[in-house]
């Protein structure tokens, strides 16, 4: 029993850590290996423990949802569309508090769920249904990995959230279903509301925390301590919640989340604002259906039904062909929408679109909508045809699985991709270099390799359409400027498959030198964190080609000189040590460990290679542990660790 208590309790933290936290202290193995071994102790003992993870499996399909009265009221929202009737809320309020204070937090387009808890135990989830009761989903809520089974709290609780499903799980599940799903709204509705448990797991929902409906002992003095109450107890919250102490900062806060919403992974239809001190809202009271003291502010709809005109096909700078459906002019999200994307041929069929029928688009982290699905067909509906060559060039395609590339590097709408994404602001940051700049250095100036930026002149420049002497004099500043550039960001301008940002960070930090990676194998790619096996044969590929090679050697040779960023050493501790950080840390943060060995001359990795000469190993360290172990790396415990910063 014991031993299966340990289990649990570790398996529970490494659940937080990666459901709650999104901050993995351990691989996927360890967290597998040690849950067969809690599942085969439960077997052979026929107990089960209250919290423990293999609970959360998907059970048999229940016969029908039992109905569940909630013990405090869950109201719904007033809402408001413009910021008149935003206005008119504030006037409101101001009648009866003085100098309000409000927080602003996004509104989040799913399921609302009651989660209730007592004597720390999880006890029953719910949905809202009419606010006074629901409909019981404990065993469908139970799959979800994002909630806590035991909090800290022991009196009664119940709390309030919105199940949620992340829009790539379920272009994931999309991928794979039988029957794809519209929408995620409607996916976590139907994952939560089904009477299989089963059917709830594989769409993977998650909850997210807002409000503290009930509490039975104590009480929470305003909306930003029901946050940081939710955050001590282990729920995941959003980590957006802006205090305003004005209108103005109000308006501020709704405006930064209509314009980061569409960075998001989650479906989002508005802000909501709210009275900050609890003891103020009890004054104002509410409504037979709203809190007097709290208003949605809606933002305009995205998703919209449309007619498709024609479809033509674009060209990217890797050479993949991408279809871009010319829609009936539609209104959605506050714009006029004319074009719609699909991902490839294959999302195409799929879709089942076709040239004169309706469909479904919408607008998610793209400037350009997407279509969702086809809608409806006619007699005059027409079959896309799938191009027999480059729409650009003329030259012959290739297909893989279901995508459509034009092998032709020098393709020009390739080329000013690859002039586009080179100059990029976390590339190269070539400032004023657009689009149609590159386009013109492509037809006037013959450029087709980056590196000819770096040769050209004033008298190049002054032979475009529009370069005077103060444009062409900041194009060339900023193509000077760019030169001194930081390893990473040289590395992420080569426009190597798979190599966005973070692998770019991990490579510069790894190898050091363009010198350096150029040389390295697949294998020491894949020890990197964040490269996996196809980003490692894909880097490989691209320093195998003799033509990338030699734009390489132009760039460098035209004054590009990448460097890696000089860290501040304090001492020599460290010094000559490749160290792991594994496990668990009673003292430090992972990031705090990390930092303090660098600044005492230390290298940091990922991942235990054979170049690592020290690891250290915290609590419930894992494969990690076990890899320095079988290469003889010397292993030291955070007590020593400590000892030796001291």
């Amino acid at each position: 029993m014991d031993r299966m208590r340990e289990l649990i309790d570790i398996l529970n933290k490494w659940a937080y850590e990666y459901y709650v936290l999104d901050n993995p202290s351990v691989p996927d193995r360890e967290y597998d290996r040690l849950y067969d071994e809690l599942y085969a102790l439960e077997k052979e003992s026929g107990v089960v423990l209250f919290d423990s993870p293999t609970k959360r499996v998907g059970g048999e399909p229940v016969k029908g949802f039992e109905r569940h009265a909630h013990i405090a009221r869950l109201y719904s929202l007033d809402k408001s569309v413009t910021s008149d009737e935003l206005n008119s809320f504030f006037t409101r309020i101001k009648k009866v508090v003085q100098n309000p204070e409000y927080t602003v937090e996004y509104k989040f387009d799913g399921l609302t769920m009651c989660l209730t808890y007592s004597e720390g135990k999880f006890v029953r989830a719910a949905t809202r249904g009419n606010g006074v009761e629901g409909e019981d989903v404990t065993a469908q809520c139970l799959t979800i990995k994002s909630f806590p089974l035991t909090i800290p709290y022991k009196g009664t609780l119940e709390v309030q959230g919105e199940a949620v499903i992340r829009l790539n799980v379920l272009e994931e599940y999309n991928k794979t279903a039988k029957e794809p799903l519209k929408n995620a709204r409607n996916a976590v509705a139907g994952a939560i509301r089904n009477l299989d448990p089963r059917v709830t797991a594989e769409r993977k929902p998650e909850i997210l925390f807002y409000n503290v409906n009930y509490m039975s002992e104590g009480s929470l003095p305003s909306q930003y301590a029901h946050f940081e109450f939710l955050k001590e107890q282990g729920f995941k919250i959003f980590p957006f919640l802006r205090l305003c102490k004005t209108e103005e900062e109000v308006f501020a806060a709704v405006d930064e989340i209509e314009a980061e919403r569409k960075r998001l992974d989650v479906l989002t239809d508005g802000a909501v604002i709210k009275l900050n001190p609890t003891a103020q809202r009890e004054v104002i009271g509410y409504t037979d259906k709203f809190p007097r003291w709290a208003m949605a502010y809606k933002f305009e709809a995205e998703e919209s039904e449309t007619t498709v005109k024609d479809v033509i096909w674009q060209v990217g700078r890797t050479g993949k062909l991408t279809p871009l459906a010319i829609v009936e002019p539609v209104e959605l999200a506050g714009a006029t929408v004319q074009k719609a994307t699909l991902n490839n041929y294959g999302d195409l069929t799929r879709k089942d679109v076709k040239i004169g029928s309706k469909v479904l688009i919408r607008r998610s982290n793209e400037v350009i909508p997407e279509i969702i699905r086809a809608v409806e067909h006619n007699e005059g509906s027409l079959d896309v045809k799938k191009p027999d060559v480059c729409p650009y060039c003329g030259g012959n395609i290739i297909e893989n699985g279901a995508n459509i590339f034009c092998p032709n590097k020098y393709c020009r709408p390739r080329v000013i991709g690859k002039v586009q994404h080179f100059a990029s602001k976390d590339a190269m940051d070539i400032e004023g270099l657009s689009e149609m700049t590159a386009g013109q250095m492509y037809d006037v100036l013959n450029l087709r390799e980056c590196s000819r930026l770096y040769t050209l002149t004033a008298d190049d420049l002054h032979n475009l359409e529009g370069f005077k002497h103060k444009k062409t004099t900041n194009i060339m500043g900023a193509i000077e400027k760019s030169k001194d550039i930081p390893l990473e960001r040289f590395l992420l301008a080569l426009g190597i498959d798979g190599v966005g940002k973070v692998a770019a960070k991990d490579l510069a930090k790894a190898f050091g030198s363009i010198q350096n990676l150029q040389s390295a194998s697949k294998e020491q790619l894949i020890e990197l964190e964040n490269v996996g096996e196809i980003t490692a044969e894909a880097i490989v590929n691209w320093f195998s080609d003799q033509n990338n090679l030699a734009e390489i050697d132009a760039l460098i040779s035209a004054g590009v000189q990448p460097k890696v960023k000089q860290k501040t050493v304090k001492s020599d501790i460290f010094a000559g040590q490749f160290v792991v950080l594994t496990g668990t840390l009673s003292q430090f943060k992972r990031s705090e460990a990390q930092k303090l060995i660098e600044e005492n001359g230390g290298e940091c990795q990922s991942s235990v290679t054979s170049k690592t000469t020290l690891v250290v190993a915290g609590e419930a360290a894992g494969s990690k542990l076990e890899k320095a172990q079988k290469l003889g790396v010397k292993i030291i415990d955070e007590a020593e660790f400590k000892a030796m910063l001291q």
